[in-house]
């Protein structure tokens, strides 16, 4: 409508001008003798349904369709901000942006699992060194001058009884299959956390049509990295590299305290999205 508007305007000088032409080769008749010095907004205030008339005869004349004059000058409209005047549809309203705090509070949970399951797994190898520290210390049982154990058998001394102990955890701990876990956990957290610290940027952009830089969303940036630096070092603990295994539990523990720090910007963030926004 504003754009037909603005043609009209385009078109009111020829109209007045060829309105004033016929004013001067045909008289008409007004209360005021001085016809002669009728300006063309005294005209337009008497005649108004003969301008009306005139600009829709010209419009119903011209070569091309109103609404192909008007698509230029539609394109040519600039705009503030593309991502905020509606064109996303759902994805700039408040249940898309619901999707990234609910998932990011889920890994958060699932992160602490799979350390979990990992701990787990790292016992069952440190067990294993322990029972093997323990036999060294173990006394050779003694025997008669003939080599025969004595008729009496002496009680089990306290070290072979915590040998049995630790070698009935580890058999426990093998049948509870935490190596696999853990590395179905770990590919899981990091397919999943990088999707979803990516998507949270994006689905800021649909919203606000702009990021902000913040600890929010530097925290997230270093939680990211840190999920690839401790993925990058799988490769070398699968080959016994104790430095790798330990470099990737002191990743992960600052992963988990950076996860920790961040949930409070997460939360003031949270109700920006349910201030600023609208269901869907």
């Amino acid at each position: 409508m504003a754009t037909t508007l603005s043609l009209l305007r385009l078109r009111l000088p020829t109209l007045s001008q060829k309105s004033s032409h016929q004013t001067h080769s045909k008289p008409v008749d007004l209360p005021n003798p001085a016809r002669s010095t009728i300006s063309k907004h005294s005209i337009l205030s008497i005649h108004p349904e003969r301008l009306i008339s005139e600009t829709t005869h010209l419009l119903k004349s011209a070569s091309l369709p109103l609404t192909a004059l008007t698509l230029p000058l539609l394109l040519l409209e600039p705009k503030d901000a593309l991502a905020v005047g509606g064109e996303f549809g759902i994805l700039e309203g408040r249940t898309f942006a619901l999707v990234h705090p609910i998932v990011m509070g889920g890994l958060f949970f699932y992160t602490l699992w799979a350390g979990y399951l990992g701990w787990q797994w790292r016992r069952v190898r440190t067990i294993q060194n322990e029972i093997n520290e323990l036999k060294k210390q173990v006394k050779p049982v003694a025997v008669t001058p003939e080599g025969s154990p004595p008729a009496e058998a002496p009680p089990p001394p306290p070290i072979e009884a915590k040998i049995q102990q630790l070698t009935e955890e580890r058999k426990e701990l093998i049948k509870g299959s935490f190596r696999d876990r853990h590395f179905n956990a770990g590919s899981m957290l990091l397919g999943l956390g990088v999707l979803e610290a990516i998507g949270g940027g994006v689905n800021t952009w649909f919203r606000t049509g702009k990021l902000f830089p913040g600890p929010h969303l530097f925290a997230g940036a270093a939680i990211t990295a840190l999920w690839a630096a401790a993925a990058s070092l799988v490769p070398a603990m699968q080959k016994g590299n104790e430095t790798a295994r330990n470099l990737h539990i002191a990743l992960n523990g600052l992963n988990v305290l950076l996860f920790i720090w961040q949930i409070p910007t997460g939360i003031e963030i949270v109700f920006k999205v349910f201030e600023f926004t609208t269901w869907p």
